[in-house]
């Protein structure tokens, strides 16, 4: 009966194996992509709106950050906090028009696509229109401006070159993210967080089971 006991806790320890999400799989480390932030002066918030739909009021401070981040609370803030007055405070104010101080922050050489060098940071002040939104801010001050398809922001001044919300993986398996409208940030698709078992474990665990019912049959047999 002891023997049956143990094949039932394998058996019970093997199959639990299986469902831990994430057991034995190696994860995606994030991805590198540019992140909009919003700041008061002194702390800067990650943005609630994409910067194309966000409408800045005269006095705001906008950052954008190139950097490997995994999602929006991870992701690397402007590694700088000016604030308005110090980006803009030699540019008088306009009727008809509204200031943006405008950070860009390409991030570190660590975070840099290969074979490429992330250029200086820089701070803008952008004189536009009282309707701009902050994509107008940014283009005013750090054109070319390059996006993909699904209006995901891709490259600020030229950098990086190429590339766009790309994932930085140990294995490659996690969803393409796709572009956030709403955020500007980005949204993984939807996935398990675990892996699939393969058919030589799903094997294993039916061997276990097999014993098990054998073992405990044959026990039941000799107490008839």
């Amino acid at each position: 009966m002891r023997r049956v006991v143990l094949l039932v806790a394998a058996l019970f320890a093997f199959t639990g194996a299986l469902t831990v999400p994430g057991a034995g799989t190696a994860h995606a480390a994030g991805y590198r992509y540019w992140s909009f932030w919003e700041s008061d002066g002194a702390t800067w918030t990650y943005a609630t709106q994409g910067p194309a739909l966000a409408r800045p009021a005269d006095g705001a401070v906008n950052g954008f950050r190139f950097a490997v981040s995994a999602d929006s609370q991870d992701a690397a803030k402007p590694r700088e906090t000016p604030d308005f007055a110090a980006v803009c405070g030699s540019t008088p104010a306009k009727s008809g028009s509204k200031r943006v101080a405008v950070v860009v922050d390409p991030g570190t050489e660590a975070d840099a696509p290969d074979g490429e060098k992330p250029p200086a940071p820089l701070a803008g002040c952008a004189r536009v229109d009282t309707e701009a939104t902050s994509a107008d801010a940014l283009a005013a001050v750090a054109k070319p401006l390059r996006y993909n398809s699904d209006a995901l922001l891709c490259g600020i001044t030229g950098y990086p070159k190429s590339g766009c919300g790309d994932q930085i993986s140990g294995d490659g398996a996690t969803p393409t993210p796709t572009a956030s409208r709403a955020t500007g940030g980005l949204q993984k698709a939807d996935e398990d967080g675990g892996s699939t078992p393969s058919v030589g474990i799903l094997a294993g665990a039916a061997a276990v089971l097999t014993l098990a019912t054998a073992a405990i049959w044959q026990a039941r047999r000799r107490r008839g």
